[in-house]
């Protein structure tokens, strides 16, 4: 009788992953599929109300999604990620999770846990997500009430652990807040007792989609100082050893663009895609610039992957004091500048973002690599 084997492998290993590297293919998306969300974070650059009926018809209607979905299983897809907003407020959830399952994606789900009923945990262990991620935004009632201006904790905490007590992976990650950042070492010692593989803490605050200013300045606000968040990523051993072990790695020559005058040089549109609730499709979820969006209701997904992303990249910037600055720095990775994040900040993709400009000083402060004096890069 005839045996047949399978091994199994961790997809980091995946020998696919090679032969896929010279080939331009979507191996990934994500998909906001609401903007809406049951929480009103102090923070977050995505979260209109719940009950807001406008969004709520914008949204991509199931039947949309699934087409959407199909059109990147078709161009060679692997993986799918549902984010929002809040994706659980959808009430075609588990219709929609599963059409994608069916279509042999692997889904990943960002959710703040506040939903999540009995019914979830027998339909994620029925059909199991690649991960479930949640953000713990404080570890005590008041913070955590204070940053998502709810009343939300004990439905954190119950969603939580139902999804923990049923047995599925979940991701945890923390924002650096003003409103948290008092209780941050118990938010790490929370969940890295909760999770063995995975957490992280995101220090850097991004501003809105919609650039709606009174919640921009909210979001300013809550921003902790460069030097404040060098002293938390220092007082974490496990983050400061990273950074500190990586830094050959994240600075150097490498990354000055001397000769080219390209504003992208990241991963945007290289392998992956996002599509916003309402349908436009962009590089990056952070690209929201007006000449980076394709809508997917008037075209397909093969002609933004293939002829819209390309036109997208080849953008350049004719701005001197942004070429001889900020596109020649060589602490790139450690204030993550991208035309994205320019663009939110300042309604330009060629200029430079001051606040993340002096975490990366700061960061380069506190490495002190070695044989590095300051007229290496731009002060």
């Amino acid at each position: 009788m005839e045996q047949s084997f399978i091994e199994q492998t961790f997809l980091p290993d995946f020998s696919l992953w090679d032969r896929m590297k010279e080939k331009s293919v979507p191996l990934s998306f994500e998909i906001e599929v609401t903007a809406r969300c049951n929480n009103n974070c102090r923070h977050c650059y995505i979260n209109l109300p719940a009950q807001d009926a406008t969004a709520k018809a914008q949204e991509l209607s199931l039947s949309a999604i699934i087409d959407i979905a199909e059109q990147a299983v078709s161009l060679g897809a692997l993986w799918c990620l549902l984010t929002g907003g809040e994706p659980l407020l959808r009430e075609d959830f588990f219709d929609l999770y599963l059409a994608l399952k069916k279509r042999g994606l692997l889904i990943s789900v960002f959710t703040n846990a506040c939903l999540i009923q009995e019914e979830h945990v027998r339909f994620f262990h029925r059909y199991p997500p690649r991960d479930l991620e949640v953000t713990v935004y404080g570890v005590t009632e008041a913070t955590y009430n204070r940053v998502t201006q709810t009343h939300s904790f004990p439905a954190f905490l119950r969603g939580l652990n139902l999804l923990l007590d049923g047995g599925q992976k979940v991701r945890l990650k923390a924002m650096a807040l003003r409103s948290n950042v008092d209780e941050l070492p118990a938010i790490a010692n929370f969940c890295r007792e909760r999770t063995k593989d995975y957490f992280r803490f995101d220090p850097l605050l991004h501003l809105r989609f919609d650039r709606d200013p009174i919640k921009n300045e909210g979001i300013r606000l809550e921003r902790l100082t460069a030097e404040e968040i060098v002293a938390i990523e220092r007082a974490d051993e496990e983050r400061a050893d990273a950074l500190q072990k990586n830094c050959h790695k994240l600075i150097g020559p490498q990354f000055s663009h001397l000769n080219c005058r390209h504003l992208f040089h990241c991963g945007a549109g290289i392998g992956n895609f996002s599509v916003s609730y309402d349908g436009h499709f962009r590089l990056c979820s952070a690209l929201w610039h007006p000449d980076c969006i394709y809508d997917l209701r008037r075209g397909n997904l093969a002609e933004a992957w293939f002829q819209f992303i390309p036109q997208v990249r080849a953008m350049e910037s004719d701005d001197s004091h942004f070429l001889e600055t900020c596109h020649t720095c060589k602490l790139v990775n450690l204030c993550l500048w991208c035309p994205a994040h320019s663009y939110l900040e300042t309604g330009r993709m060629d200029s430079g973002c001051k606040y993340f400009c002096e975490v990366a000083h700061a960061r380069v402060r506190a490495i002190q690599p070695p044989s590095w004096s300051k007229d290496q890069v731009h002060l």
